[in-house]
């Protein structure tokens, strides 16, 4: 019983929360019926609103800042499903632009301005040649050692040897004490 109403009162609360960002976005978000993105100077849009009429889904078109009717924009006709339609443009330069989408029924699904920002360009640093090449080996062999290190290291190394060849030795032989 607890846990049902734990369950009801949770499930309530995330449903509140899910619906709050709906009702605060207001009518406008509401209203436009379109999905517009960019990717480098290819801009998108996407939209469920239209339906098909004599073949035709409709047209997109892409307005600059100083273009207010759909006649002046780049126009595309509107490909897709019944799902979602789409159209695209490509090789568009940076600026402010406004997307509005028509249906072949007369109705507009949506209108949404988009910014289109100037491609990065990658830089190229000058960097500098290894002076002695590159120091493969085993692990630590980038640094110089002297001979007092390498001395040592072959004394632990000529030492490991000689106990080796002792216990060996030693094992050989059970009942030696």
């Amino acid at each position: 019983m607890r846990t049902t109403r734990l369950l009801l009162s949770s499930g309530l609360t995330l449903a509140a929360a899910a619906t709050l960002p709906a009702g605060l976005a207001g009518p406008a978000a509401a209203a436009s019926g379109i999905s517009v993105s960019t990717t480098g100077s290819t801009v998108s849009v996407v939209t469920s609103a239209c339906t098909q009429i004599n073949g035709s889904w409709g047209n997109a078109s892409l307005l600059s800042s100083g273009q207010a009717n759909f006649s002046q924009g780049r126009q595309v006709a509107l490909s897709g499903t019944t799902v979602s339609q789409s159209a695209a443009w490509s090789g568009v330069s940076p600026g402010t632009y406004t997307v509005v989408v028509l249906c072949s029924s007369g109705s507009t699904a949506g209108s949404q301005s988009v910014i289109v920002s100037a491609a990065a360009r990658p830089t190229i640093s000058a960097t500098s040649k290894p002076s002695r090449g590159v120091m493969g080996g085993l692990g630590g062999a980038s640094h110089d050692y002297g001979t007092l290190t390498l001395g040592i290291g072959a004394g632990l190394v000529s030492a490991g040897v000689i106990a080796t060849g002792w216990f060996l030795r030693r094992r050989s032989k059970p009942y030696r004490l």
